[in-house]
């Protein structure tokens, strides 16, 4: 199977099945997203959204946040992955957004990477889940299922040169949504461990399940 053929069914076949997908994490402003993807890495998303219910009560924005000390926002979010630093970048970040940003959530890449604890795939999911900007964040569900899906090459061996090459056959105005079909079934369907093969849709255009006897029996 061709490249085009690949995405086009894998596409077609998302559109179909999931015709709307957002983010799992709970938030009600730009600020509250920032926070809760920042808390999400390396995190459930089903622990982020038990833990900022009552640290958004007690913060809920920046400049808030910019006045709170290390260890007053550690005790609202010790049950997260890492939270000595995670703590350290709320702060932070939360300074930054009032000192050089007026206490809005920037709208760019270029200017979230400036904030502490936001890396280009916190930046790429504030843009593409707030604004719908064409930005394609590679985290470990998007990873493993464009690579086994057969999407990207074998040698798209990063989370930026999976990026790039995803961009390059997505149409742009369905990037935004491609970012979560791809999270979603990583999540649901092709997991890491014990992917279910024999109830996913995209067996058909999988490259990984074209290719191995042990899932498929008739490749």
């Amino acid at each position: 199977m061709i490249q085009k053929e690949r995405y086009a069914q894998v596409l077609g076949w998302f559109r179909q099945q999931m015709p709307t997908a957002e983010t799992e994490l709970n938030y009600r402003s730009p600020f509250e997203l920032l926070v809760a993807v920042v808390l999400s890495a390396q995190c459930t998303d089903k622990r982020v959204n038990q833990v900022v219910p009552a640290l958004f009560e007690e913060f809920p924005d920046a400049e808030t946040m910019s006045k709170a000390s290390v260890e007053q926002i550690f005790q609202y979010i010790r049950s997260v992955s890492y939270p000595n630093n995670k703590s350290k970048h709320l702060l932070g970040l939360s300074t930054l957004i009032v000192a050089e940003f007026g206490g809005q959530i920037p709208t760019t890449v270029a200017d979230l990477v400036r904030l502490p604890g936001v890396g280009r795939k916190t930046a790429n999911v504030l843009v593409s889940v707030l604004h719908q900007q064409p930005a394609m964040a590679v985290d470990t569900h998007v990873y493993r299922v464009s690579r086994r899906l057969g999407l990207v090459p074998q040698t798209a061996n990063t989370p930026l040169k999976v990026e790039l090459a995803l961009m390059k056959h997505i149409p742009k105005h369905e990037v935004h949504l491609a970012h979560h079909w791809l999270i979603l079934h990583g999540r649901y369907v092709c997991m890491a461990r014990k992917p279910a093969c024999s109830d996913c849709g995209l067996a058909h255009a999988c490259r990984t399940f074209s290719k191995n006897p042990l899932l498929n029996p008739h490749p």
